[in-house]
């Protein structure tokens, strides 16, 4: 992979080769306050002389990934059987993640954080909006993890924004105790208010040692923008995704249709075990089961035996289960 650190940082409105070599293309996204997304488009065809995507051939259907927390897209395998499908793809780098994580920390911010996870409503209306006048007909957002908690929202509080939702493993409930879930959420509402900035936790590193390939996993990703131990989970972050979680307990109003994917099993989280990529040891696949009927009016649950939590990630054959299952549900699509 090339060397993210040393890339020519995409300029705003323009596309650049990505990092992800010449199949790709990254643009970035300024946004309000200063902040700025980056996003990312597989170019499977010879490109205008000016970056930017041809015109001709125009897919009528576009999926768009959202990664999750301590995360980005370096998914090329995906983008390639989507497009082998006959579909476009992008995926956005959200503000203070991977491709963005400089911008974001030079201004000053915390990597991966913000106080509220409503604003990255700003980086999907602004992705939506491109991939919109590129000329696709239908957007389909996947969105993985946080991703996937964080595009629901969007879409509940945006109606006309996308025409589907595809959720691969949904951070949808905080995985700990009881005790976690219920009085000390109250304390970390609390906290969050008064003193954001103190941390209150991070994720474990298990997961990630067994995904990249420099400790014995299968990818190939930059440890910078993310690390196997992560970045401080900070109470003003936490206290967001915890109303977001609630909100969804609540009930969503969706009416698109969506499509959530989790593992058959959920493993350790916090210790290394030989099934960390065939289980969901980062969430409780059994939460997810609860809260995907909450989303809406037309939700599809789907198992996908041996799943990883991030499901693009599985080892064979389960990694090809989700994208056929992803595939072929938005091809039955009305």
């Amino acid at each position: 992979m090339p060397d993210a650190q040393t890339a020519p940082r995409p300029g705003p409105g323009a596309w650049r080769e990505d990092v992800l070599g010449p199949e790709f293309r990254a643009r970035t996204l300024p946004l309000p306050g200063g902040a700025e997304a980056v996003l990312v488009r597989h170019v499977p065809s010879t490109p205008d002389d000016d970056g930017a995507p041809g015109p001709h051939g125009v897919a009528r259907t576009a999926v768009l990934s959202v990664h999750g927390f301590v995360d980005y897209f370096f998914h090329p395998h995906v983008a390639r059987t989507v497009a082998a499908r006959g579909h476009a793809f992008y995926a956005v780098d959200l503000r203070g993640h991977g491709r963005a994580l400089a911008a974001h920390v030079a201004a000053g911010r915390d990597p991966n954080l913000v106080d509220d996870l409503a604003l990255y409503a700003q980086d999907l209306d602004a992705t939506a909006a491109v991939v919109r006048a590129a000329g696709h007909e239908r957007l389909v957002v996947l969105g993985h993890s946080t991703g996937g908690l964080v595009a629901p929202l969007w879409a509940n509080a945006r109606p006309s924004r996308a025409d589907a939702l595809v959720l691969n493993s949904p951070w949808l409930e905080l995985n700990e105790s009881w005790l976690m879930r219920g009085p000390a959420t109250w304390a970390i509402d609390v906290v969050g208010r008064v003193a954001p900035r103190v941390v209150v936790g991070a994720i474990g590193e298990h997961y990630g040692a067994a995904l990249h390939h420099e400790t014995g996993g299968e990818w190939d990703y930059d440890l910078a923008w993310k690390p196997h131990a992560g970045f401080p989970a900070r109470a003003g972050w936490l206290r967001s995704v915890r109303r977001a979680q609630h909100r969804v307990a609540r009930g969503l109003d969706l009416t698109i249709p969506v499509l959530v994917l989790a593992s058959d099993r959920s493993g350790p989280a916090r210790s290394w075990h030989g099934e960390l990529v065939t289980t969901d040891s980062v969430l409780d696949v059994a939460h997810i089961r609860d809260r995907a009927p909450r989303l809406g009016s037309d939700v599809t649950v789907r198992t996908v035996a041996g799943g990883a939590h991030d499901l693009a990630l599985s080892p064979q054959p389960a990694r090809d289960t989700y994208l056929t299952t992803v595939l072929d549900w938005v091809e039955a699509l009305p």
